[in-house]
């Protein structure tokens, strides 16, 4: 077993994959609450200049959408749960066997931690997938309503498959994610805190050694905790990261088509977009609606899940 961790933010499983299960059929659907947005113009990228230069946040550049409806939270263990129900589907990470525990909510006996995952904060941990979001000794009693965790992207796609929807890709989860507002660090404003409010689920304290969960979580939240944007969507930023369709590029922005970009044809990881738990300042920042991460298609980790889109729209009368 082989992890990379280019980022602090969550780490990468190496090149030794596991071939993933066929996609399931549409078979069955589940209840996914979502927001129709009407497409239109927007300015993608970081305005502030605050991105790490490898992330290739710039430039700004205007991009035109087509309408979508895109869920109002991440996935949740619940509506996982419905899919695996009814298709019998083994995720990536119960193949391997292991994932990616953030250290100190690790749920496991000694035995069960295998290895770090590139730095001391991220175990390998046996057993752990999205039954089991801590390791073997924990379990989703109360937690139906946090994301779905542990997932890699062919499990998100394989559940899309399966429910008849689709990730967004990484314009349509930017422009969700800013809510209407131009040129922001956040869904809200500029301000993590603004107002004195806490507006999403991200480390507080000093990282790695001290969490105050002043926001009260340690790991995951419900999907519902806090505000939603202006386009009802909750936690667009913070919590877990969310699987986008595009395949990741440095320098895409420098040659991206203006209407409904895909992303590169090809690359080695997938994007990511929108911070987790572990976020914080003295690192990465990756928490604002501008901040691009990726990960190979085949990991999975203790913060990454998946919200959904709809594109095929009927058009209108």
């Amino acid at each position: 077993m082989t992890f990379d961790a280019s980022t602090c933010c969550a780490p990468r499983r190496g090149a030794d994959n596991v071939p993933a299960a066929p996609h399931p059929a549409l078979t069955g659907r589940v209840q996914h609450d979502d927001v129709l947005l009407p497409g239109g113009h927007f300015a993608m990228g970081d305005s502030f200049d605050e991105g790490l230069p490898g992330d290739g946040e710039g430039p700004v550049h205007e991009v035109e959408l087509s309408p979508f409806r895109i869920d109002r939270t991440c996935v949740t263990n619940e509506q996982f749960a419905t899919f695996v129900a009814e298709t019998g589907y083994v995720t990536e990470a119960e193949k391997f066997g292991n994932s990616s525990v953030f250290a100190p909510a690790v749920l496991a006996g000694t035995s069960d931690v295998i290895g770090t995952a590139g730095s001391a904060w991220w175990l390998i941990v046996r057993g752990a997938c999205w039954r089991h979001p801590f390791g073997p000794q924990s379990d989703l009693t109360d937690m139906a309503d946090h994301p779905a965790v542990h997932l890699s992207h062919s499990d998100a796609l394989a559940y899309c498959g399966w429910s008849g929807r689709a990730l967004p890709t990484e314009a349509e989860w930017e422009y969700a994610a800013r809510g209407g507002l131009a040129g922001r660090r956040f869904p809200w404003g500029d301000e993590l805190e603004q107002d004195g409010q806490h507006h999403a689920n991200v480390w507080q304290g000093t990282f790695p050694q001290y969490n105050s969960a002043a926001d009260g979580w340690l790991a995951t939240a419900p999907v519902r905790t806090y505000e939603p944007n202006t386009y009802g969507l909750y936690q667009m930023v913070g919590n877990v990261w969310e699987w986008c369709a595009d395949w990741f590029g440095p320098s895409y922005y420098r040659t991206s088509q203006s209407r409904d970009p895909q992303g590169p044809e090809t690359g080695q990881a997938r994007v990511v977009r929108g911070g987790s738990y572990l976020c914080h300042h003295s690192y990465c920042r990756r928490y604002r609606v501008a901040a691009r991460s990726a990960n190979t298609p085949n990991s999975s980790t203790g913060n990454l899940g998946f919200r959904t889109v709809f594109r095929h729209l009927a058009p209108a009368a």
